[in-house]
């Protein structure tokens, strides 16, 4: 059975045909690390995860190269880092930390290659060359702008026209561009901001560009899979298309595009500009990672996800019924359960036999206890043994009389600046499973 996908740029299923049958190729944007992931970040995390793994089980005489970009160099780390009063290397390797952290905390293996924005500045200046030489990209005030127009197929992903693209986004507005629609390929940096030398001026390049200049120096110029958060499909993917496609006279940057649907809470996008999100640290003296990445796969990858108690304690109930049959010794996954995931990574199917093949394993049926184990240590579920998950507790509740003591502390610390003590407070807080929250002015607390 072939593997069949959900391709954005097709918006069908298709069956997957590798490039090279040798070189599985996956590019898949990572994270601005500026501050701590949120729970919505996890989602694309645990999704590609899921693919990497599938994709080393059916070619396994084949290299499946998997690539996640990580940007350390963006408007957001640059007013995080002032904020903070350090500087952005040191803001970014913390927050790198963390986030490495939380793939562990997940199950998540890690990726081929994990490139770095900042390490790969001669690869962006060259395809900024390259574009200009061509005519697609243009210089204005230190500025250099990708000109949309001149690639007809823009739009195509996202199946919009230019025009409806600009007006509903956040497209920046500048008296530099000869279009409103003209991204950003490099700007000049600020006063006190990270700068690099280039023949467009000292500057830094747009976000949009680190990911097209770092999957061809890994991937090459054409490759099978990109993928990302439904949130990534414009601008952001749309601009690396039109980069990449242009700069090397290709017909496509990637074969397959794959779009994570949202993650939600109270029906509403999470996000941090909305300040309604959990980050994944908050869970950890929680819930265990497994349960969070089960809840996660319970929902197919193209569906938003609401997050919310319900899901995780009936991913926690089940998790707690399947260890009953946990083995070190599974037998391979077998054709039968691997079928679900064939069909464009149905994680909700593959689950559901796994509860079928609980029921039969409680009826004494071995063969069904073993497939059972393989099956979810192939989801990267069962990555701690028995003893381990019933080890796993619950941290007892801080009295509300100390927890408002700290807040205080805390809000003391942030007016005067001292943004590392009040971190340190906030951490200390989420260790001892206390969420808070910053609104309008106040800051309000609950147990999680």
């Amino acid at each position: 059975m072939p593997l069949k996908i959900t391709n954005t740029l097709s918006r069908t299923k298709e069956n997957f045909v590798p490039i090279d049958q040798d070189n599985i190729r996956m590019y898949v944007c990572g994270p601005t690390v500026y501050d701590y992931p949120h729970v919505g970040n996890a989602r694309p995390l645990i999704v590609f995860d899921v693919l990497f793994r599938l994709l080393k089980k059916i070619f396994p005489k084949s290299k499946v190269t998997y690539v996640r970009n990580i940007t350390d160099i963006d408007d957001k780390i640059i007013e995080a880092s002032r904020k903070l009063n350090i500087t952005t290397s040191e803001l970014t390797n913390k927050v790198l930390k963390d986030f490495h952290n939380d793939c562990d905390y997940l199950g998540c293996l890690k990726p081929t290659t994990e490139p770095k924005a900042t390490d790969h500045l001669d690869e962006m200046i060259n395809l900024i060359t390259r574009l200009i030489d061509k005519g697609f990209a243009y210089q204005s005030s230190n500025h250099v702008y990708f000109a949309v127009s001149k690639f007809k197929e823009y739009g195509k992903l996202s199946n919009k026209n230019i025009k409806d693209l600009v007006s509903g986004s956040r497209v920046a507005i500048s008296e530099n561009k000869k279009e409103p629609g003209d991204f950003v390929l490099w700007k000049p940096s600020k006063e006190n901001e990270p700068s690099w030398d280039s023949p467009f001026g000292k500057g830094r390049p747009g976000w949009h560009l680190e990911c097209s200049a770092m999957s061809e120096k890994y991937l090459g110029k054409h490759f099978d899979f990109h993928g990302g958060g439904l949130d990534l499909i414009f601008p952001h993917h749309e601009n690396e298309i039109a980069q990449s496609v242009c700069a090397n006279d290709n017909q496509k940057l990637s074969n397959y595009w794959l779009h994570n649907g949202y993650v939600t809470i109270e029906k509403q996008k999470m996000s941090k500009s909305l300040g309604n999100f959990i980050t994944i640290n908050e869970l950890k003296n929680n819930y265990n990672g497994q349960v969070i990445r089960l809840a996660m796969l319970s929902t197919h990858y193209t569906q938003p996800f609401d997050w919310n108690e319900n899901i995780l304690e009936n991913s926690r109930k089940n998790l707690e019924k399947w260890y009953e049959f946990y083995s070190d010794d599974a037998e391979s996954t077998s054709d039968s359960n691997l079928k679900f995931l064939l069909d464009d990574l149905n994680t909700p199917l593959m689950i559901s036999n796994i509860n079928d093949l609980y029921k039969k394993a409680k009826s004494g049926d071995s063969l069904a206890a073993r497939q059972l184990s393989s099956s979810c240590k192939f989801l990267g579920l069962f990555n701690q043994n028995a003893e381990e998950w019933k080890n796993f507790k619950k941290i007892g509740k801080m009295p509300p009389e100390e927890i408002e003591k700290l807040i205080l502390k805390r809000n003391e610390a942030r007016v005067k600046k001292d943004f590392e003590t009040s971190d340190k407070i906030r951490d200390l807080l989420v260790s001892k499973g206390v969420l808070i929250k910053d609104k309008d002015g106040n800051t309000v607390w609950e147990y999680k």
